[in-house]
């Protein structure tokens, strides 16, 4: 295990994870942190939980967004010839499996 410490909003949290996920972990603290200040107007001088509870809720409500978006188009630069080379091996690839 390794310890990796986020700072979020000026505060320190020392907080546990699995070895190579280090970086990962800093990423996520940088999102919080990153959300802080808008958090923090939010919960209106409140405290420090109600603050973080904004900031999950806008980090909930940006993968809301993300779930619901439609999925992008295809690149353009697909061509007929790939998409036929593509046609053929999953035509190959179902009459072995039938075979």
């Amino acid at each position: 295990m390794a310890d990796v410490t986020l700072t979020i909003g000026g505060s320190r949290h020392i907080v546990a994870c699995r070895d190579g996920e280090e970086d990962q972990l800093l990423t996520i603290g940088a999102l919080l942190d990153a959300r802080w200040s808008a958090a923090k107007r939010a919960a209106g001088g409140l405290g420090g939980e109600r603050a973080m509870l904004f900031v999950a809720l806008m980090l909930a409500d940006d993968l809301h967004d993300a779930q619901n978006r439609p999925p992008e188009a295809a690149p353009a630069s697909v061509s007929d010839a790939q998409l036929e080379k593509l046609a053929d091996r999953l035509e190959a690839l179902a009459a072995s499996l039938e075979n």
